[in-house]
């Protein structure tokens, strides 16, 4: 029952756009058709030319490209931002209100020591934590 979970009195998080979710290890940042439209509209590209230079097929679905060293394709190591952050997939705007996050106090916490973000800033309610996970899930 959602109403005993751990974090039923909301959990802390406000992007410190530090990037620590944004790369490091080797993984895929899933993308949808609408999600390649908003962000190729964003780089003045048509959907072909966005998808041609930044999309990589993983079996049926879509994921974003990575450089050697894990970091998204978006993300300005030394400026710390996104190139298309204000569009970003859903994937990137329900961290870090993801299942796998959520599961124990301590999951939250070990990802707290990565992410500057957690912890601190906006309360989220119960109800704004699980609508993150519904929308992270679809």
């Amino acid at each position: 029952m959602v109403a005993n979970v751990w974090y039923k009195d909301g959990l802390q998080f406000e992007c410190a756009q530090c990037g620590a979710c944004c790369g490091g290890a080797p993984g895929y940042v899933w993308i949808s058709d609408d999600e390649i439209d908003r962000a190729a509209e964003k780089l003045g590209l048509n959907f072909d030319e966005f998808e041609n230079q930044f999309v990589r097929k993983v079996g049926r679905r879509k994921s974003l490209i990575e450089f050697p060293n894990g970091d998204c394709v978006f993300f300005d190591r030394i400026h710390l931002d996104c190139r298309i952050y204000d569009v970003r997939p859903i994937q990137c705007r329900t961290w870090p209100f993801w299942a796998s996050n959520l599961e124990s106090c301590e999951d939250w916490e070990k990802i707290s020591r990565t992410c500057k973000g957690c912890n601190r800033g906006t309360l989220h309610s119960l109800d704004e934590i699980e609508e993150q996970k519904v929308l992270r899930d679809m």
